[in-house]
């Protein structure tokens, strides 16, 4: 099969690098119309994202979620998600992408970067932040400039400035960004849940079991179980069933994949147990999911 909608492209940091910039674990830049990338869509990066926005409208659907662009406004994404962007043709912003390599160099606290609200939510949601205040818009676009300056720039410490710079944007943004999150604390078991989303959002082809998640994670499978069912009200089968449907359904609808392919992709032994499954979570079976879709 030859087709490009074979499957769900993964876009790595370098693809939006320039060639004399390939090493690089960060870029940032002005975020336009005109901004050459060649990449389409929908598709999943490998890396951490923000994108602010000040002027323009469209729709960013992330993971299957729908948010109207209301410029000012900043979308953030984790690495693993699945999007689609449509924006109008006077789109005008900056986008700041990075490994978790580049933000925790030197850092002593290696969870610091998925405390913050917007990645790995533990809703498993991305609503944008809407910026209000006049203050915050400056500054934030203060902050891309100065960041895109530190780029151009040949100083021996820029990396620091960047990481600085960075950890600036990401902060001043988690202390605007109004979820139930920020108000719950940052404690062992709010890290245990965003790891485990990460290693779900990694792993989900592979078709682990708890047991096996929960091995990944050093604790019991009881332990994650309750911890995740306290924190989000599902349990950890839950949520690693929503995705690999989430997963299904992407390939279904985005590839010409056919579901024994589908089933072998993502480690089903059996491709009966497989149409069985997601009958069974959607409703639907994996053909008349597909077709409905193309309907729609």
């Amino acid at each position: 099969m030859n087709s490009i909608n074979e499957h769900l492209p993964v876009y790595s940091l370098d693809n939006f690098s320039s060639n004399e910039r390939k090493s690089q674990q960060f870029q940032v830049e002005v975020f336009d119309a005109k901004r050459h990338f060649s990449v389409r869509y929908p598709h999943r990066h490998d890396f951490f994202e923000v994108l602010y926005l000040l002027k323009g409208s469209g729709f960013h659907v992330i993971d299957g979620n729908r948010y109207e662009i209301k410029p000012p406004c900043v979308f953030f994404m984790s690495p693993g998600q699945a999007h689609k962007i449509e924006f109008s043709h006077d789109i005008e912003g900056y986008i700041f992408i990075f490994t978790a390599d580049f933000y925790l160099a030197n850092r002593s606290n290696q969870n610091s970067l998925i405390e913050f609200p917007f990645f790995y939510n533990l809703k498993q949601d991305n609503p944008p932040l809407l910026l209000e205040q006049q203050s915050d818009i400056s500054f934030l676009e203060g902050l891309f400039k100065r960041s895109i300056g530190e780029l151009e720039s040949n100083e021996t410490n820029r990396l620091d400035m960047l990481r600085s710079l960075l950890d600036l944007i990401l902060t001043t943004c988690s202390s605007r960004y109004r979820t139930s999150e920020n108000m719950s604390g940052k404690g062992k078991g709010h890290i245990l849940v965003k790891k485990f989303y990460h290693l779900v959002e990694e792993n989900n082809h592979k078709n682990l079991s708890l047991k096996e998640y929960a091995a990944l994670l050093a604790v019991t499978p009881n332990h994650l179980t309750q911890t995740v069912k306290i924190l989000t009200g599902k349990t950890s089968s839950q949520i690693i069933k929503a995705k690999q449907i989430l997963e299904i359904k992407r390939l279904l609808v985005h590839t010409n994949l056919s579901v024994a392919e589908i089933a072998h992709q993502l480690h089903f032994e059996d491709q009966s147990y497989f149409t069985k499954f997601f009958k069974r979570e959607s409703g639907f079976s994996p053909l008349q999911y597909r077709n409905g879709a193309a309907s729609r």
